[in-house]
């Protein structure tokens, strides 16, 4: 099969697709892997380390999607990649579709195959080609709401972990899941009393067992959220429902809850957020500010650390986009039922019921 990698074009997104050594065994397999001209170069990858593995190097994003039969890539094509993408070609990425309407109908008149990473799910429920990027979110989500806590970056002027004889500051982590538990241990690692919601209360038990003392569980509901809103200084928004739609946790009418410089920190804002009065934000922008309340919504929080990223993100991928190159994609989606379930939009319809659901489209499941 033939492979292409191009380079991400999201306003500084400096992950790419795949490793040199990733594309070393896609290459050892037999296929021919196309690596956009400096397409490595923010994770820390020379175009001579992809020669070096038997790639070749192509100088333009449209030679590179033109040669291609699947495209492997980081994050949702963009505008300017809607005409490149054409019919019958897999692409293999991020696609967040139930946040994104322009995106989802631009790719149902490609005609192409959308396999999304984060809708990928093993039969225990397991997400694992999101599994990796959620655990670097979660980290740099507490890193990030220290960060802007400061006085100077628009916060309410608080040290994380305070010192002694001054209390520290407060983190509300909305889900439990991956993102929430590591956002949760680095924000408890800094020496912040923390709180992780949930609604599953075996989830809660595992939490309280496995997280160190200063982070306390919480069952999940509006009442108890609102409770803990006056008296917090970081929010984390980590809920997720794969493929669909976040729920609002926080609505605008609970913004006057929170003390002035309150960070707000939506892990969540690839799938549409779970603050009423999130948007997406940039790296180059990352923050904006309603009625006191500091936002930050960057839609790739992972793009901040790219060398990591992109090491954790291809250990993640490569044995599926194996199973992809060796096998199409057919025949791959057969045999493996996680899989399966990564395809969002097949040949003009589409094939996963939360984007249906999301923008009033037919739904169409896929039938091998």
């Amino acid at each position: 099969m033939k492979i292409g990698v191009p380079k991400e074009i999201k306003n500084n997104e400096n992950r790419v697709g795949m490793t040199p050594a990733g594309v070393g065994e896609l290459i050892k397999h037999g296929h021919q892997v196309a690596v956009q001209h400096t397409a490595g170069e923010g994770s820390g990858f020379a175009d001579d380390d992809y020669v070096a593995v038997g790639a070749k190097i192509l100088p333009s994003i449209e030679d590179v999607y033109a040669f291609a039969d699947m495209i492997i890539k980081v994050k949702e094509p963009i505008e300017p990649e809607y005409p490149l993408v054409r019919e019958g070609q897999l692409v293999f990425t991020y696609f967040h579709f139930a946040s994104d309407e322009e995106l989802t109908r631009a790719m149902i008149k490609s005609g192409a195959v959308c396999l999304a990473y984060e809708t990928v799910q093993t039969p225990d429920r397991r997400l694992p080609l999101l599994i990796p990027m959620s655990e670097v979110a979660g980290r740099m989500a507490a890193i990030n709401g220290a960060y802007y806590l400061q006085k100077t970056k628009g916060g309410a002027g608080k040290l994380i972990g305070g010192v002694p004889g001054v209390a520290p500051a407060r983190f509300l982590v909305l889900g439990g899941g991956i993102v929430g538990e590591a956002a949760a241990r680095y924000a408890a690692g800094m020496g912040a009393d923390v709180y992780i919601t949930d609604v599953s209360l075996p989830r809660l038990r595992q939490l309280d067992i496995e997280t160190p003392a200063n982070v306390h569980t919480l069952y999940s509901s509006e009442h108890n959220i609102r409770q803990l809103l006056p008296s917090v200084d970081v929010v984390i928004g980590s809920v997720l429902i794969p493929g669909a739609k976040t729920p609002f946790l926080i609505t605008r009418d609970m913004l006057p809850l929170m003390r002035r410089g309150t960070v707000l920190v939506d892990v969540a804002i690839d799938q549409g957020g779970c603050f009423e009065t999130s948007r997406p934000t940039t790296h180059s922008e990352p923050t904006y500010e309603v009625d006191g309340i500091l936002h930050y919504a960057v839609a790739n929080i992972p793009g901040a650390v790219p060398n990591t990223s992109t090491f954790a993100l291809t250990n993640a991928t490569l044995r599926y986009a194996l199973a992809l190159a060796d096998k199409g994609w057919q025949q791959a989606c057969r045999d493996d039922h996680a899989l399966y379930l990564g395809l969002n939009i097949v040949a003009g319809k589409v094939t996963f019921k939360g984007v249906a659901d999301a923008w009033n489209l037919p739904y169409e499941p896929v039938s091998l």
